[in-house]
C-alpha cells in the first residue's frame, strides 16, 4: 500500500510478519539477559509488530495524511482562531539553545531563555494594558483557573469571605462556568440582550455583596464586542467585585482595545491561538495571565525578574509570600512561548493592529456573503467571527446544522464550530482569521450555497454525508459516552470499526 492507496489500510499488527524489521539492527550480546536481575525479567516477550522500515514509514505517512490540518486546508473553527502558523516560528522554537535547555539549568546558563520569557511578559502586559503577566499556565482554561484563584486569594486577604458567586454571561466562553466551580464559587448565568450584548438590567440585579467576580468574554462567542463594557465594569467595581476577561478572542482587538486600561483586573491570553503555534487535538498551548495592581501580589511563582545589572533570574522560594504558588511545573510551556516571541518580534505593534483589522474585515466579508444563504441572527458588525444558523433550513427541509457540517467535509473544508454558542438555535460559529485568501473565503461560501441547494433538492445526500472521508458518519455521542478502544483483527471487507 502507498500513501495514495487504501486510506485506512491494515494496522501494524496486521502487517506484522515474524522475522521482519530487525535484521539490520545490531544484536545485543548473547549474555545480555543474564545481566538483568531475574525478578526484573518478563515471563514472555512483548507482543510487538514486526515490520520492515519502508512499511513502517508508509504506514505512518498514510495516517498523517488522514488528518485535516491548517497546513492542508481552511479551518474556520469559531472561537478557536485556527490561523496559519508561520514556519519561522517553528524554526525558532527548535533552536538548540531553547529546545535543549534543561528546566533545572542554573540561571547563569539560561540567560537567553530567561530574557526571552521576560520580554514576552513585558509585551503581553503592554498589549493588554496590564501591570504584570505570569507565563505559567499551560492553556487558556488553566489560565482562567489561575486568574480566578488569584481573585479568591484577593478577597480572602481582605477578610471578605462572603463573596461566593461569579457572574458569567451566557455569551461567555464555555469553560468559564467550570472554572468558577473548580475554584469553589457558585456560577450565576446572565442572559443576553436582544442585540447580543449582556442584559445590563439582569447583570445589575445579579450583583450583590456575594459577587466575587464577573467573567466576560470580549468579543463574545457571538462574535460581538460588548458595547456596554464601560457600564458593566463600573457596576462590578462599585459592588466591590473584580472583572475577569477571557482573552480567547484577543485576535480581534490587538492594538485597538486594552482590557486593563478599560478596567479589567485580570485576563488570560491564548498565545497558541493569537500569536501562533499549531493547536487542536489537545495541545500544545500556553495561557499566560495578566493582572492589574490589585492582583499583582498573588501572581504564581516563579516569575522572571531582571536585576539592576541586567541579568535575569527566576524568583526564589518564599520571595513573594502572598502568591497562590505554582500552577504548573517550571516556567511554563516554553516552546510555545518561543513561537509567540518570534511572532511578536516579526509583527511589532503596527503589525498586530493589522492582524486584528484583517481578521475583522475577513469575518464581516464572510458574514455579508453568508447572509441570505443561512440565517445570520445579529445584524450589527461582528468582530473576528460571526454566528450563522440553519434553523430556517431545518424547518424547510429537515436538514440540521450537523448535516451541513458533515457535507462540508465532502467539499474539502473542515466544518466550523457547530451548536455553539448554545444561545443560538442550530448555530454555526465561523471564524476565517486574517491569514486566508479571498478566493478561499469565496470557495467556502460557495460550498455553503451548494449545500443549501442540495438540502432542497436531495436532502438524503446530506443526511448520509460525508461520502468522501476515511470513515462515514459516526455516532459521536455514543462514541464519547461508550468508547470502544479495543483492537480487533479485520474480517471481510476492511472497515475502520469491523463487527
Amino acid at each position: 500500500m502507498t500513501a495514495a492507496g487504501d486510506r485506512l489500510g491494515p494496522t501494524l499488527f496486521e502487517r506484522s510478519r515474524p522475522g521482519r524489521g530487525g535484521g539490520k539492527v545490531p544484536h545485543p550480546p548473547k549474555d545480555t539477559l543474564s545481566r538483568i536481575p531475574s525478578d526484573q525479567l518478563r515471563a514472555e516477550g512483548p507482543n510487538l509488530p514486526e515490520v520492515a522500515e519502508p512499511e513502517l514509514t508508509r504506514h505512518f505517512v498514510n495516517l498523517s495524511q488522514l488528518n485535516y490540518a491548517v497546513d492542508s486546508g481552511f479551518y474556520p473553527l469559531g472561537s478557536c482562531t485556527m490561523k496559519w502558523n508561520p514556519k519561522v516560528n517553528e524554526w525558532a522554537a527548535r533552536l538548540t539553545g531553547f529546545a535543549s535547555l534543561h528546566p533545572f539549568a542554573p540561571d547563569e546558563l539560561a540567560q537567553g531563555t530567561l530574557q526571552l520569557l521576560w520580554e514576552v511578559e513585558q509585551w503581553l502586559a503592554e498589549i493588554a494594558g496590564m501591570r504584570a503577566v505570569t507565563l505559567q499556565p499551560s492553556a487558556g482554561a488553566q489560565g482562567e483557573l489561575t486568574g480566578i484563584l488569584m481573585v479568591r486569594a484577593y478577597h480572602r486577604s481582605r477578610g471578605d469571605l462572603a463573596r461566593t458567586e461569579v457572574l458569567v454571561p451566557d455569551s461567555a466562553h464555555g469553560t468559564n462556568p467550570a472554572t468558577a466551580s473548580m475554584a469553589g464559587f457558585a456560577t450565576v448565568s446572565i442572559p443576553s440582550a436582544p442585540d447580543g450584548g449582556v442584559d445590563l438590567d439582569a447583570f445589575r440585579a445579579a450583583l450583590s455583596p456575594k459577587t466575587a467576580a464577573v467573567m466576560i468574554t470580549n468579543p463574545s462567542t457571538l462574535g460581538l464586542f460588548e458595547s456596554r463594557i464601560g457600564e458593566l465594569l463600573a457596576a462590578v467595581h462599585a459592588a466591590g467585585a473584580l472583572a475577569y476577561m477571557d482573552g480567547a478572542n484577543l485576535n480581534a482587538i490587538m492594538g485597538r482595545f486594552k482590557p486593563g486600561e478599560a478596567g479589567f483586573d485580570v485576563m488570560h491570553f491564548n498565545v497558541h491561538k493569537t500569536f501562533s503555534t499549531p493547536h487542536g487535538g489537545g495541545g500544545p498551548g500556553a495561557g499566560p495571565v495578566g493582572v492589574g495592581e490589585k492582583l499583582l501580589p498573588f501572581l504564581p511563582v516563579p516569575r522572571v525578574l531582571r536585576e539592576p545589572d541586567g541579568l535575569f533570574r527566576l524568583e526564589r522560594p518564599g520571595e513573594r509570600t502572598a502568591s497562590i504558588g505554582r500552577v504548573r511545573s517550571f516556567a511554563g510551556n516554553t516552546g510555545v512561548l518561543v513561537r509567540a516571541y518570534a511572532y511578536l518580534r516579526a509583527h511589532g505593534a503596527s503589525g498586530l493592529r493589522e492582524v486584528s483589522d484583517d481578521a475583522v474585515l475577513a469575518a464581516n466579508y464572510m458574514k455579508s456573503q453568508v447572509t441570505g444563504v443561512l440565517d445570520v441572527p445579529f445584524s450589527r458588525h461582528c468582530m473576528h467571527e460571526f454566528v450563522a444558523s440553519s434553523a430556517t433550513l431545518k424547518a424547510q427541509t429537515g436538514i440540521r446544522t450537523l448535516d451541513v457540517a458533515k457535507r462540508l467535509i465532502d467539499y474539502g473544508f473542515h466544518p466550523p464550530t457547530i451548536y455553539f454558542p448554545l444561545t443560538v438555535e442550530e448555530a454555526l460559529l465561523i471564524e476565517p482569521t486574517e491569514t486566508e485568501a479571498l478566493e478561499t473565503l469565496d470557495a467556502f461560501v460557495q460550498a455553503l450555497r451548494s449545500i443549501v441547494d442540495e438540502a432542497h433538492s436531495d436532502p438524503d445526500l446530506l443526511h448520509s454525508a460525508p461520502h468522501s472521508s476515511p470513515v462515514r458518519r459516526l455516532d459521536e455521542a455514543t462514541a464519547a459516552r461508550q468508547p470502544n478502544l479495543r483492537w480487533r483483527p479485520m474480517t471481510g471487507r476492511q472497515m475502520p470499526c469491523p463487527d
